[in-house]
This record gives C-alpha cells, structure tokens and sequence, in this order.
C-alpha cells in the first residue's frame, strides 16, 4: 500500500511492473513512509485513504479512521429503512461523522436518502465535505459543525429524522491507556474517550434525542464488543424508549445498540 502510494499506482500494478526500479526520490519517499509505518503510525493517515463499504475516503490525523465494524450499523439501518413501509425517502441523522463514512454509504444505499452529518471538529467537517463531493453525494448530504444536536438549534433542519445514527466515542477513559500505539498515540482522544464507562455520549443522544424523531423514528448507535448488556441498561435507565436490542458483527461480538422512539 505505501509503494502504491509512492508510485502513485494502483496496487495490482506492482505485481504486472514489477520489474519498475525506483528512483532516488522515490525510494527515499518510501523509505521515509515504512519508517513510519515502523512507529506505528496508520498506514490510512501515510497514504491519507481509507476504505469502507466500497468507497475510498480521505483522511488525515484529526478524523477517526473507519473501521469495518462500524459496517454492522450501517447495513442494519440500510435493512430497517428498506423494510418500512414509508421511509422510501428517509431522513437520517449522522452524529459525530468523523470522516462521513456512515453518511455516505447510507446515502449511497438509500438513493433517496437525504442526511445531515454533525461533527464538532471542524477539520472532520471539512474532510466529510470534501469526502461527499468526491463521492457525489453532496446534493444529498448537509454538513454542520457543532456539539451533537446543537446545530439543529439554528433552524438548519425543521423536520424529525426517521434514523438517527451515530459512532460515538465509547472507550472508557481508564481504558485509553492500555490502547495499541497505532491507536492512542495517533487517532484523536476527542473520537475515542468515551467518559468514565464509555458511554457518556450515547447517554447524551439518547437524553437528547427522542423529540428529534418521528413517531416510528429509530437509533443505531455503536458499542464496543464488552458493551452490550451495560448499554441496555443506560437505555432503560434514560427512559423513553422501547425496542431496545443489542446487534452482533461478524465476529459474534456485540456492536450496535438499537432503540425505538416509545
């Protein structure tokens, strides 16, 4: 990946020219990256991509690089807005959209979809913008900067959502130091630190967020693997909601917290 980067090739190319020598310039790029790479600096913040439910997105030290767990949440609310009769033409609501990775491929798969992204970093602002315009969506998706439901407070949007979706920080803050150098050292502690059991943020959008929904209005919001029976009971406790169930990823681990409007 770092010597495509280089050459600015795609990668299949380095098996079919493979006899390509680098020049001086080059190999002293490439040398520089691997370096890095040795400190365990993201190989997506050396190349500035990453990859997520098809689409290539840039990102930059600042924004959270996408996952594939956090696919989970997506095809979950993908299938729910599918299968209710009435959310042909959705209206979703991407809280702390980081890159716009769940923005964009809800939108992308729901080709009628019209989504607000929020996130409080204005660099992550700007990455998403420029990450929608690339990927054509940005006729359908809004980008707000703000504390999560702050924004709305100006009016930017009148209507309920049919889904609010949403990857907050969730680590606990006594967990953050036990995290891979990769992670701790280099991703932003803003998209990480999630409060004293990782759930603060989830606490808030669920204290916040069922009178920004229509009356069959849903949550996706997404966990850690250890999470789920702690974060049903955060939702009982905050009350308002019914439905509550815990989704599991492809590896069996518990990821999405998912949640009705009672």
């Amino acid at each position: 990946m770092l010597l495509s980067h280089v050459l600015k090739y795609p990668r299949i190319k380095l098996y079919t020219d493979y006899e390509h020598v680098l020049n001086d310039q080059q190999l002293a790029a490439f040398r520089a990256l691997v370096k890095r790479a040795g400190e365990q600096e993201p190989i997506a913040y050396l190349t500035g991509r990453a990859y997520f439910f098809s689409m290539e997105f840039e990102v930059a030290p600042g924004v959270l690089i996408p996952r594939p767990d956090t696919e989970t949440l997506v095809e979950s609310a993908i299938g729910y807005a599918r299968g209710v009769v009435g959310l042909e033409s959705p209206r979703i609501l991407d809280l702390c959209t980081g890159s716009g990775c769940i923005a964009a491929a809800l939108a992308k798969n729901l080709p009628a979809a019209v989504v607000l992204a929020i996130d409080k970093s204005e660099k992550a602002c700007a990455i998403a913008t420029k990450n929608f315009q690339e990927l054509g969506l940005a006729e359908r998706v809004t980008v707000a900067c703000g504390d999560l439901f702050a924004p709305l407070e100006s009016g930017i949007v009148a209507q309920p959502f049919d889904l609010i979706v949403a990857n907050p920080p969730y680590i606990a803050t006594s967990q953050i130091a036990g995290l891979d150098r990769s992670v701790k050292d280099y991703e932003p502690l803003e998209a990480l630190d999630g409060g004293l059991d990782g759930l603060a943020l989830h606490r808030r959008i669920l204290h916040e967020g069922a009178d920004r929904l229509t009356p069959a209005g849903r949550v996706y919001l997404e966990i850690a693997f250890d999470q789920g029976p702690a974060a049903l009971a955060m939702a009982e406790s905050v009350g308002g909601w019914t439905d509550c169930k815990i989704l599991k990823d492809y590896a069996a681990n518990d990821r999405v917290l998912t949640l009705k409007r009672a």
